[in-house]
């Protein structure tokens, strides 16, 4: 991790969003995601759209690109098969299939910093916004 942190950087005010949106998503009632992205000329990693939290997995896939990858943190709040209430926060790696190479590698250097540094517990990989339908099953199932 030492030479990812060197490559990769947060800014203070990005450390501090990541940690109260993962402390204030942990007993929400709804969905909530925010979506981050890695500066391809700082390497800086920040959030994607200016602050904007997404309540629904539709939401999310309208805004994903077609061609960029990018990390999406979610914390989901669903009933397990044995009646309690769980809020998974997770971490969705989108990396699409028609990516470039060289973006698919900035992204795939990162992932673990990201995951260390949101503090999430999983990390599901989807390449397509079809691929969001799947994610309460995802979660239900671990």
């Amino acid at each position: 991790m030492a030479s990812e942190s060197r490559l990769y950087s947060f800014s203070g005010e990005t450390r501090e969003h990541l940690r109260k949106f993962r402390l204030g998503t942990s007993r929400a009632k709804e969905s909530q995601a925010v979506i981050y992205m890695i500066d391809k000329n700082t390497h800086e990693i920040r959030q994607d759209d200016d602050k904007t939290v997404y309540t629904s997995l539709d939401e999310i896939g309208d805004d994903l690109p077609d061609h960029a990858p990018r990390f999406v943190l979610l914390s989901y709040p669903l009933t397990l098969p044995d009646g309690r209430m769980s809020v998974p926060y997770v971490m969705l790696y989108y990396l699409p299939i028609t990516c470039n190479a060289e973006v698919r590698m900035l992204y795939a250097s990162a992932k673990e910093l990201m995951r260390n540094t949101s503090e999430v517990n999983r990390i599901i990989d989807i390449e397509s916004v079809e691929d969001l339908e799947e994610i309460p099953d995802k979660l239900v199932s671990e």
